[in-house]
């Protein structure tokens, strides 16, 4: 299982590597985060002890088991899927980035646990790139007017934007979608708040992360492509 599970690390990252090269890029601008959610405890440590020190969970519960089982280890907890509010103070205990800052409410909640705490949070906004009814996120269109609103959540570190590629999107879509995404970016950075630094783009998992790269990401989310053979 180990070996299997190496070789798929060593895959996924050959994947980031040509697709950073083709894009003029240097493979170091893209970091991996390795989505555990469909594996146990013991997987996400041999996953973290071949290397990869960035893990994602989509459950608030997840992450939480998780991070308690192996708090020995110098991991970095990403959580990636949609958080509700009553379950925020947990996560913020033990992510290092929330990927899915997806509304105006969560954020607000968010700030008061990072004042109580007295530590900052850094966050994501997740952006509803695709407008897929199903999914969570802001309207692209929305974010430039909410920035003063932003700017006010003092304790938080806002520091760039995620977003998911449309259902059934082609890889011409997917690319097209992340595209908008960076242009988004772009285009708030000059009036950015000081409490924001968009520099990170979290765009793309093991389906059209090369999409994602070409187009700007500075982080994968990829699950299914680093257990191929290992879950079913």
């Amino acid at each position: 299982m180990a070996s299997r599970l190496v070789e798929n690390l060593a895959r996924v990252r050959e994947r980031i590597a040509t697709a950073a090269e083709r894009a003029g890029r240097a493979p170091g601008e893209v970091t991996l985060i390795a989505v555990t959610k469909y594996v146990d405890v013991d997987l996400a440590r041999q996953l973290f002890e071949a290397g990869c020190e960035d893990l994602g969970e989509s459950r608030p519960q997840e992450l939480v088991a998780k991070a308690e089982a192996l708090a020995e280890l110098p991991i970095r907890w990403h959580m990636i899927g949609h958080l509700q509010r009553n379950k925020a103070r947990h996560v913020v205990q033990y992510a290092s980035l929330l990927h899915s800052g997806d509304s105006w409410r969560l954020l607000e909640e968010l700030d008061r646990i990072a004042e109580a705490r007295h530590q900052p949070f850094d966050v994501l906004l997740e952006v509803n790139i695709s407008r897929d009814e199903a999914k969570h996120g802001f309207d692209h269109e929305q974010l430039e007017a909410l920035l003063p609103q932003l700017g006010n959540l003092g304790h938080l570190n806002i520091r760039g934007l995620m977003a998911m590629s449309g259902f059934h999107a082609s890889l011409e879509e997917a690319q097209f979608q992340f595209e908008q995404v960076r242009q988004l970016r772009d285009r708030l950075i000059p009036i950015e708040p000081a409490n924001m630094q968009l520099r990170e783009l979290s765009l793309g998992m093991s389906d059209d992360l090369e999409a994602a790269i070409a187009a700007g990401a500075t982080m994968v989310r990829v699950g299914s492509a680093l257990f191929e053979g290992l879950v079913t």
